[in-house]
């Protein structure tokens, strides 16, 4: 009797092992499909932010330029809770330095300004607007697409 048992367990039905298979491969499928379109539904809501965003750092730019001459307080609360939703929405501020080396990935030269010192090449000599990027592709594999270039005006060498 045992003997009758084990057959049945080696002898599968070879039609029964066919359909597991495909289901299997088929919840596979489905699983990787569910997997990238939730990925492409989060770039497509990147990129609809990502315009919105452009508009408004203009604004956020006359705000801080109106806080210099003025030092309102409310002014101030307004920037920073205007600064902090930006960074909730992902958004990370490039802000580079006097003498930061100059990098085109993330800095648009608006103005070269001539030295004599080779030290100073290609070294910042002043900020007119800050940058914007996200913090990470909507993917997460890497740095994330720069949203507007800090305007700088950098050293070059005679």
């Amino acid at each position: 009797m045992k003997k009758v048992k084990e057959e049945k367990v080696a002898h599968k039905n070879p039609k029964e092992e066919e359909l597991k298979n495909q289901l299997a491969k088929a919840l596979a499928d489905y699983d990787n499909l569910r997997k990238r379109t939730d990925e492409e539904k989060k770039v497509w809501i990147t990129f609809a932010s990502q315009r919105i965003l452009e508009q408004l750092l203009p604004v956020l730019d006359n705000l801080e330029k109106a806080l210099k001459h003025t030092q309102d307080q409310g002014l101030a609360i307004a920037v920073t809770e205007f600064k902090a939703l930006l960074k909730d929405e992902g958004l990370k501020q490039i802000n580079p330095q006097k003498g930061d080396d100059f990098n085109h990935d993330l800095m648009e030269a608006i103005e070269t300004i001539e030295t004599e010192d080779k030290n100073m090449n290609n070294k910042i000599e002043s900020v007119a607007v800050a940058g914007w990027k996200f913090e990470a592709s909507p993917a997460g594999r890497q740095d994330g697409p720069v949203i507007r270039h800090a305007k700088v005006k950098v050293y070059k060498q005679k």
